[in-house]
């Protein structure tokens, strides 16, 4: 291979997770493009590709500084660029391995990426019409539903990718879904309230509330029993999913949008993040407020809980943020994106976190246990 052709390949071991190690010096002009991974020390080539000289990179992968990683001490591992326009949804299939984005691409695309490799297993062609709000994968693996602001939730066989079902009952912008952790309801929150599809049978379930101001967010408690929502005005109301019931009505939980609610692990609390800049914590049995997390500057456009239930992560303006749960404490901020940051999602083994942003970019980080 000539001058022109070089580039430089840095193997590290990465003992954790066998993984890809590629470092490029040189690609626009390369040929031949060798993936290799190390694992446990051993290095195995394990493909050769073909890269025209005029195809820009697909992704970059970012080596990893140190073989230990914490969420102290967060580590870049792959940057994805394939979309254009604002990243909205983040979701990782149940194993863990893949992850599926979704923005505000004018072809509704939701993509879909190997986080072991790092290579774009493909895409869902125009999986909306309009920007993909939310996207959800049912505990077993199998189905895939996103919803979107053209007024529709669209389910997909996930294994072949394949469209199944479209809800139209919704009259306006969907922007939240969650399933039930038995696989068998779905929820959607949207500008016209809250509904409940039998995701099995794939049919309308129930109408929870109509035209009760805009929803924003909706939640699952981890046995099923509770849905939490969040609405335009600051309002949080907790429901009897069984039943419909209302269970309780927090006014002036905040005093802006309710942009995300995530339940613990243990089911004990709840946490809201709002455009007041305020991220809080909630009993679930008692409705009050037991913590305020206060620290990012603009909007909290997301937040997500590591399955350990220790970690919060929290996407602003300012970067991406860890907070210690319990504490309250903020751990470290990490700033992988040059626009606001939107999203952000842990994967279900808790070893990584998915980042989006308003610079079409999404982030995986190692984040450890």
């Amino acid at each position: 291979m000539n001058n022109h052709n070089k580039f430089l390949l840095q193997i590290q071991n990465a003992k954790l997770y066998g993984r890809i190690k590629e470092f490029q010096s040189q690609i626009t002009s390369a040929k031949n493009f060798v993936t290799l991974m190390s694992v446990a020390g051993a290095v195995a080539i394990t493909s050769l590709i073909q890269v025209p000289s005029a195809i820009p990179v697909e992704f970059k992968v970012t080596p990893v500084a140190q073989p230990t990683t914490s969420v102290a001490n967060p580590q870049l591992l792959y940057t994805f660029i394939q979309h254009t326009g604002p990243i909205k949804s983040l979701a990782f299939t149940p194993d863990s391995r893949i992850l599926l984005s979704g923005g505000n691409d004018n072809e509704g695309i939701i993509r879909l990426w190997d986080t072991i490799t790092g290579r774009r297993l493909g895409i869902i062609d125009r999986a909306q019409k309009a920007a993909v709000e939310s996207i959800v994968i049912s505990p077993d693996g199998q189905t895939l539903a996103s919803c979107s602001d053209d007024n529709t939730i669209n389910l997909w066989n996930l294994k072949s990718r394949k469209f199944t079902r479209s809800f139209v009952e919704h009259t306006s912008n969907v922007l939240s879904l969650a399933v039930t952790p038995n696989g068998k309801v779905l929820v959607s929150g949207a500008l016209d309230g809250i509904r409940m599809w039998d995701l099995l049978q794939q049919r309308p379930l129930a109408i929870l509330t109509r035209f009760d101001n805009s929803i924003n967010t909706v939640a699952i408690s981890p046995d099923g029993q509770t849905l939490a929502s969040g609405d335009n005005i600051g309002v949080i109301k907790l429901w009897d999913l069984s039943s419909g019931r209302l269970i309780r009505t927090i006014p002036g939980a905040h005093y802006n949008t309710v942009t995300k609610i995530v339940f613990t692990p243990d089911g004990r609390t709840f946490v809201s993040a709002s455009r007041d800049r305020t991220i809080k914590v909630w009993n679930v049995t008692t409705g009050q407020s037991v913590r305020t997390l206060t620290g990012d500057n603009n909007w909290v456009n997301d937040i997500a809980i590591n399955p350990n239930g220790q970690t919060l992560a929290s996407a602003a303006k300012d970067g991406i943020k860890l907070w210690n749960l319990t504490t309250g404490e903020l751990i470290t901020t990490l700033y992988g994106h040059s626009d606001w940051a939107s999203v952000v999602a842990f994967s279900p083994d808790g070893t990584k976190l998915a980042t989006g942003g308003f610079d079409t970019r999404v982030n995986v980080w190692l984040v450890g246990q």
